[in-house]
């Protein structure tokens, strides 16, 4: 397993004193959310990749891939029943997929909540084939690429698309391409109602990327003062599960509290999935 960290972390920092910071920790891979380089991933200069790509590089780190893909965009949803926004939304993907490969990533998280929830009117099945109609037009491009998108089950907490492993499945068969797989969330797959190890074993074999975090929206393992050990997801029976199932991907630390901050966030996060990956057996 490699650990990387989501970089929206890092919030104004320096590109650099985040980056050594997560290096001297022990992180080799930084997952980036395009709106830290630029609202319009279409409009992020050529200059601004390649120094940002060098400044990863520059650390002995690599770029896994994007995440956060419409965040704080306009104009764009996965599953409205409004066709001209779909096809605009896939032209605009058209635009991730490059800014991926330009700063050597290879896959892109497609989570972003906001931009594919469906309304009251609009069935799950409804909401899936439109997905599918957004997504379909890229599988050329994408292994052409050679990038994958990684569909991402979020709680209801989050929404009402793709709530389970199992409707991200669905779509991932509809569509047949290996360049559109899975991405598991231990924060998401907490409302699930089955054990977060049994979810990551029972989809293994569509897999391809991982993130680390917690409900409390703290990193892996961490927790408030108010808290106790009870309260936060034991996440050895999580590692263990990655280390069965013979994981090889990466493992990201996405965190939604920064108020620990930046250095405690990397340092415990770091910390706790190494002592779970020491007593894997």
């Amino acid at each position: 397993m490699k650990f990387a960290i989501c970089n929206e972390l890092f919030g104004d920092w320096p590109w650099e004193k985040g980056l050594s910071m997560a290096r001297e920790f022990g992180y080799t891979g930084v997952e980036v959310a395009p709106f830290t380089l630029g609202l319009n991933a279409a409009e992020i200069s050529r200059a601004t990749r390649n120094d940002y790509r060098k400044a990863v590089e520059d650390q002995g780190m690599e770029v896994i891939g994007l995440h956060w893909l419409l965040a704080k965009t306009e104009g764009f949803h996965l599953t409205t029943s409004d066709v001209a926004v779909r096809k605009r939304t896939t032209e605009y993907f058209l635009h991730l997929i490059e800014l991926c490969k330009d700063l050597g990533g290879s896959l892109m998280v497609l989570g972003s909540p906001l931009q594919r929830n469906f309304p009251s009117d609009q069935t799950h099945s409804q909401a899936m084939a439109n997905a599918i109609d957004t997504l379909s037009p890229l599988v050329p491009v994408l292994e052409s690429a050679g990038v994958a998108i990684a569909l991402e089950p979020l709680g209801p907490q989050e929404g009402n698309f793709l709530n389970h492993a199992s409707q991200a499945r669905e779509m991932i068969d509809a569509i047949g391409s290996p360049s559109v797989r899975l991405h598991l969330d231990v924060k998401a797959m907490s409302s699930e109602g089955i054990p977060i190890a049994d979810v990551i074993k029972q989809n293994a074999d569509i897999m391809i990327h991982f993130h680390a975090n917690d409900p409390n929206r703290l990193g892996p393992g961490m927790k408030l003062p108010s808290q106790s050990e009870l309260d936060i997801v034991d996440q050895q029976p999580v590692f263990q599960s990655l280390h069965d199932i013979q994981y090889q991907g990466c493992v990201s630390v996405e965190v939604f509290d920064y108020s620990p901050g930046v250095e405690t966030i990397l340092r415990e996060s770091w910390n706790n999935m190494q002592s779970c990956y020491q007593k894997l057996v």
